[in-house]
């Protein structure tokens, strides 16, 4: 008989030093990081102090951290999880050694074990077709498809998405819309026209349900700001209803804009700027994507590729 390896207690269950705290307090406040990245560098912590079993920091060396991410690793932590925690402690001990005095980092040139890549699912233009088309039937399903016709047309991250004013950032006589994105970086892109259309209408009614004084533009039906799970759960219902028959979030609405755009002008540096990525290699996975686009096309089309 088989026996099963026991679970690692849950990293929930570990309490951080203040020192932690006062680091992810920096990254919040001065880094301006984000909330999910704060969450998982959190986890990242949590994890190397139980790995370490009550070992001060300042003792461990790169050794250590190679065991830690090989327990990891056989935990059957995903690669990139690895790669994320690796990440939370090469910046602790970054930080650690310039304000704290600790001689070094052990966690520099340790990398996390690869992972097989997985490419991120999106929407054929039809199913995005048939996810926006259907006319709405209340007021929130306009606010609904409002929210959503943005969120394809400009390729929009939900957090962005959900942070937006209804007096600030959106400027529909120039079909543009400003968000603030990750480190606080902020870009400017465009609002295609059914996006317009669909947000003039939703504008036109938002105020007979938003609190007074409420700034958000996409509110709840209690009038206050609709939050980034209530955008996801939204979007899924909807995808349910229409009968898609696949679990749409709203992150493969960003990847569906990205991955549309580049099949369509083959620009990459542009679908760069649009999603706001830091780097380009970022933007490059959607090659991939284009490329399994163009493969089906050829297997589909050359005489020689047919079965």
């Amino acid at each position: 008989m088989k026996l099963r390896r026991a679970a690692a207690p849950p990293a929930a269950e570990v309490l951080l030093p203040e020192r932690f705290e006062v680091w992810l307090g920096w990254l919040a406040t001065q880094r301006r990081a984000s909330p999910l990245t704060l969450k998982a560098y959190r986890s990242g912590l949590q994890a190397m102090l139980r790995l370490a079993e009550g070992r001060a920091l300042e003792t461990l060396q790169s050794a250590d951290i190679r065991r830690f991410v090989a327990r990891l690793h056989g935990e059957g932590l995903h690669g990139r999880t690895i790669a994320r925690h690796l990440s939370a402690w090469r910046g602790l001990y970054r930080w650690l050694v310039r304000e704290h005095g600790v001689p070094a980092n052990p966690a520099l040139g340790v990398r996390p074990p690869k992972s097989p890549a997985v490419l991120p699912r999106v929407l054929t233009p039809e199913q995005a077709n048939a996810l926006l088309d259907p006319e709405p039937e209340n007021l929130l399903e306009m606010r609904d498809i409002a929210m959503f016709e943005l969120f394809y047309s400009s390729g929009l991250r939900v957090a962005e998405l959900a942070g937006l004013d209804v007096n600030g950032g959106l400027d529909l006589a120039e079909g543009l819309v400003t968000v603030t994105g990750k480190r606080a970086r902020h870009r400017t892109v465009p609002v295609g026209g059914k996006a317009i259309a669909a947000l003039q209408h939703w504008l036109e009614r938002r105020a007979s349900i938003a609190r007074a004084g409420e700034a958000a533009l996409f509110v709840t039906r209690t009038g206050v700001r609709l939050s980034s799970s209530g955008i996801a759960s939204r979007l899924g219902a909807r995808a349910r209803a229409l009968g898609l028959g696949v679990h749409v979030h709203p992150h493969m609405l960003r990847h569906s804009f990205a991955s549309h755009l580049l099949q369509s002008s083959g620009d990459l540096r542009a679908v760069q700027e649009l999603l706001g990525h830091a780097s380009i290699r970022s933007t490059q996975i959607y090659t991939h994507l284009d490329f399994q686009h163009l493969a089906s096309v050829y297997d589909a089309a050359h005489p020689r590729a047919r079965k």
